[in-house]
């Protein structure tokens, strides 16, 4: 039980590292996009990541309304609008129609929306390939461990958001 419980314990002290590890590497990672997209003529002031995910959900989906952006953000339709009102007024973004549904707006990227689009996608790729790199190491069981691990600390950190009201159930 002392093993098990010195284990325990040992894994916690490295989970919390790595989570620390994990900020500072995606902080710096944020800085590095930022800074490209600035060097880019993209962006003049600091950009809110979030901004760009809406710009990320856009150009994954186009046309796409608010209600949907919202869904898949897993964020308020409010959030979005006042979002996607700031992305128009700096070009990111326009408002269309389809042609079968005038009622709906729907938004495109427009072409500076799509540079900076496009940059954080690059972002992304080289994340999932050096991730991808990484867990060329281990087995197929190994894989299928680590996947059921991280499965599991994703449903209890949604759990406890829930618990503590921090969280929406939608």
């Amino acid at each position: 039980m002392e093993e098990i419980e010195a284990a325990g314990k040992q894994i916690h002290a490295m989970y919390w590292k790595a989570m620390h590890l994990m900020e500072e590497y995606e902080t710096a990672e944020v800085t590095q996009f930022l800074e490209k997209a600035r060097e880019a003529g993209l962006v003049d002031t600091r950009k809110n990541m979030t901004e760009v995910h809406v710009i990320s959900c856009i150009g994954n989906n186009e046309p796409i309304n608010i209600t949907m952006i919202a869904d898949k953000m897993d964020l308020s339709k409010a959030s979005i609008s006042k979002i996607s009102v700031k992305l128009q007024e700096e070009g990111f973004i326009r408002k269309s129609q389809l042609n079968d549904n005038k009622k709906e707006i729907y938004f495109r990227l427009t072409p500076k929306g799509k540079k900076l689009f496009m940059l954080h996608e690059d972002l992304h790729q080289k994340g999932k390939d050096h991730f991808f790199h990484f867990l060329q190491k281990y087995s197929l069981q190994e894989l299928h461990f680590i996947k059921r691990l991280i499965q599991d600390i994703t449903d209890e950190l949604e759990q406890s958001l829930i618990d503590n009201g921090k969280k929406d159930t939608k």
